[in-house]
């Protein structure tokens, strides 16, 4: 057996190295013919091999923390209804190359339902990438004075999704008006953008100086999908729950 597993690493065949002894003992069990045997040893790998490509497309994505829509809250009273969730874990408007606007104020669970859907985006094979829109900013302009910012903006152009959490908190200044812009401009109807924000799209403009780029970024992101969460705080029910002695969800 270890000749064997020693062999199967070398041809770099983990998933069945770790379900060999396993299956060998349930051929016996069930008495599997040398094809049912074959058969599942190569669904171990596949499932080895999608499951290790999920893990690095998770890694990737760079979210901020953990949400998928299994562990979604329905005890909190929020806008969001059961119907509404499942289309976008279905994620319809990524195969269809749509952007999303999430809005509402704080704590309602954008960021939660954001990253959910990015978790659900790294399981299906696509591409994400997770930017608050605060640390965005730095980075673009460290990748400006590095040199680097084409290579940077090309990774964010490519990623099959985008997901930009939490536009609004500050105003964009100078070229990060123009940067945001070309973002969207270079992936509209090619790859999906999740945005966040606490500002309707009417009050953008208090961030988007530029009434022109105001415009066009409207434009370029309206025609999207739009959930508007409202509804209780997590966030403030978590922190009833930390006061009374419970643990939040």
């Amino acid at each position: 057996m270890d000749i064997t597993n020693n062999q199967l690493h070398q041809l770099r065949l983990t998933g069945i190295a770790k379900t060999l002894s396993t299956r060998l003992q349930e051929g016996q069990q069930e008495n599997w013919s040398y094809t049912e045997f074959l058969n599942g040893l190569l669904l171990d790998e596949i499932r080895y091999r999608d499951q290790k490509s999920s893990d690095g497309r998770l890694r990737k994505a760079k979210f901020r923390t953990q949400a998928d829509f299994d562990h979604f809250d329905f005890t909190l009273k929020r806008s969001l209804t059961k119907t509404q969730l499942k289309e976008l874990r279905e994620l319809t408007f990524l195969k269809s190359h749509q952007n999303l606007l999430l809005l509402g104020p704080t704590g309602v669970g954008k960021t939660f339902v954001a990253t959910a859907i990015g978790h659900q985006a790294c399981m299906e094979g696509h591409t994400v990438l997770f930017e608050g829109m605060n640390c965005l900013i730095e980075t673009i302009k460290l990748n400006r004075m590095a040199g680097t910012f084409l290579r940077f903006r090309k990774k964010l152009i490519e990623a099959d999704l985008l997901i930009i959490d939490d536009l609004g908190i500050k105003p964009l200044e100078g070229e990060l008006v123009q940067d945001l812009y070309d973002l969207l401009e270079e992936r509209y109807l090619k790859r999906s953008t999740i945005i966040t924000s606490q500002l309707p799209v009417a009050n953008w403009k208090e961030v988007i100086t530029d009434p022109i780029v105001f415009e066009a970024i409207v434009d370029r992101i309206a025609h999207g999908y739009k959930v508007e969460i409202t509804g209780e705080s997590y966030r403030r029910k978590r922190g009833v729950d930390k006061v009374k002695g419970t643990s939040g969800n």
